[in-house]
């Protein structure tokens, strides 16, 4: 047990996935995995074991933001032996071409978070992804004839960018802006484990088109199934 989690030991699978909302946590443990149970409630964070094609997976919420998915991966990396957590998430598009529901990969994630400095590196951190994750990812949407092109993303720690550092970031080539992925990178590489986001578009912030709360929360299947398969790979490596 952790402060903010319950579960037993041994009630996590090597792979979480993590999405923010914990009703997309219960809708993946619902629609895709077998048999599976509710181990964590904590704050209403639902967290849930099953299988899927045979392989043990987990799913759980993150909550919102940096602060709050490193507190719950760094958690499930040091107190449930977790080894690989995919974050799939909600992003805003930055480029005029990404189609609202479309998959991408974060190969990178900038930030305006200071979350790196508890670190005390003495130098600017790039939080990446693990490789092998990314591997499996994009081997996993071809398999399922799904385009996800991979690029750079911004975590912010702001939703409303009162400063306009999102045009900034656009300039840069950043793909797309969400709240989570450079912690959850952090995390990872300082406790030695893997973790990888993958985002579904939710609006886009360059035509201004967006989803519905609904469609945010049960249509993005083709982020959850590249997920699923990810999970299953990584069980025989």
């Amino acid at each position: 047990m952790t402060p903010h989690n319950n579960a037993p030991q041994g009630a996590f699978a090597k792979t979480v996935l993590m999405p923010g909302d914990p009703l997309r946590s219960k809708f993946i443990a619902e629609h895709f995995l077998t048999d599976p149970v509710l181990v964590n409630n904590v704050r209403g964070v639902q967290g849930y074991t099953g299988t899927y094609r045979g392989v043990p997976v987990s799913v759980m919420a993150s909550g919102m933001g940096m602060p709050s998915i490193g507190i719950y991966s760094y958690e499930l990396f040091t107190g449930y032996d977790v080894e690989n957590i995919i974050r799939i998430g909600s992003a805003g598009a930055m480029r005029a071409d990404m189609e609202l529901g479309s998959v991408m990969a974060g190969m990178g994630a900038c930030t305006n978070s200071n979350f790196a400095d508890q670190y005390e590196l003495g130098g600017t951190f790039a939080p990446i992804c693990d490789f092998d994750l990314l591997m499996a990812a994009v081997e996993s949407a071809r398999e399922l004839g799904v385009k996800m092109p991979v690029g750079n993303l911004y975590s912010s720690d702001t939703f409303y960018d009162a400063a306009g550092r999102n045009a900034k970031f656009q300039k840069m080539g950043i793909m797309a802006v969400e709240m989570e992925a450079a912690a959850l990178y952090c995390t990872a590489a300082y406790t030695g484990k893997r973790a990888l986001a993958i985002c579904s578009i939710s609006d886009n912030l360059v035509t201004g088109r967006e989803l519905s709360a609904d469609d945010r929360q049960n249509t993005f299947t083709n982020m959850m199934k590249i997920g699923l398969e990810i999970a299953v790979k990584m069980a025989n490596r």
